[in-house]
């Protein structure tokens, strides 16, 4: 007789080893203690050895455990990708594209990027933001197709991400009409007038300061913030100068409500798409990707 792995207890140990705690699982999972204990002493049994250590309330996986887990999550993570790929191409017969963009991306650019499949309304598009990390926890587990940053990724074993640069943007000083009045000169506008400037988690605003550090200058900085939507808002309201990508700010420009005193040469921000290797790829991804030229 053939003896079969039960996935419902490796489910169980899966979800036990990733909380360390026996009780919680239990209250996530909505089952009682004795029933979840039950379950992953069945699959110790099946195996023929101990998975977990106890600690006093924590429990420690075993040497074997921690080997066992390393399967688990690539089953499941498998089973996530399949329920993504027949997802990604049932949705109305144009499929959906589950995105997720960080906090601090260009809605301008998250719009520039989405639109090839915009027009396309059989195409079901479900948007999430949030930190990076978070967003990246999601793409490994299969719950998103692609994570739009503009902070890069490194790939290692347990994360094989891929890593594609979609665009470069110049960074600009940016501020209210006629506030730079006698021409645009780098140090003199970074030295005489406040700035308002991304935070140090950003590209950007790495770029910047070392910028800064080669001139040899101090400049005036008002606020930061790592937002780019309340940096747009600051750029708008604050009567400073906005070291800020003009894309940001692409309709208070047309619109005349803002001015682009110059580009600032050296400081610029890159996006990048964020994707896990697939067997199938998923749908529109590639329409989207095509319509950037700078390869990854």
């Amino acid at each position: 007789m053939i003896n079969r792995l039960n996935y419902h207890h490796l489910y169980y140990f899966w979800r036990v080893a990733a909380e360390g705690h026996l009780t919680r699982t239990a209250e996530r999972l909505h089952i009682s203690q004795s029933a979840l204990s039950a379950q992953i002493r069945q699959l110790e049994e099946q195996l023929g050895t101990p998975l977990f250590l106890r600690e006093g309330k924590k429990l420690l996986l075993t040497e074997m455990g921690s080997s066992v887990l390393r399967y688990a999550e690539a089953i499941f993570a498998l089973g996530n990708e399949l329920l993504s790929a027949t997802a990604s191409q049932d949705v109305g017969q144009g499929g959906q594209l589950r995105i997720g963009s960080v906090s601090t991306l260009s809605r301008n650019f998250l719009e520039s990027f989405l639109h090839p499949v915009l027009s396309k309304q059989a195409v079901k598009l479900n948007l999430e933001a949030g930190g990076l990390e978070e967003l990246l926890n999601r793409l490994s587990a299969y719950e998103l197709d692609v994570v739009l940053s503009n902070r890069p990724v490194i790939a290692d074993d347990k994360h094989p991400w891929r890593c594609r640069t979609l665009a470069r943007q110049e960074v600009c000083l940016i501020g209210p009409p006629g506030l730079v009045t006698d021409g645009f000169e780098l140090v003199n506008v970074l030295t005489r007038h406040q700035l308002v400037v991304p935070s140090a988690k950003s590209e950007i605003r790495v770029r910047f300061d070392l910028l800064c550090e080669q001139l040899g200058i101090e400049p005036r900085i008002r606020a930061e913030v790592d937002d780019m939507a309340a940096l747009r808002l600051l750029a708008r309201d604050s009567g400073a100068v906005a070291l800020i990508p003009a894309i940001v700010v692409k309709d208070e420009l047309n619109k005349g409500l803002l001015e682009k005193y110059g580009s600032v040469h050296g400081v610029e921000e890159t996006f990048y798409a964020i994707t896990v290797r697939r067997r199938f790829e998923t749908p529109h991804l590639k329409d989207l990707f095509q319509q950037f030229s700078i390869p990854g």
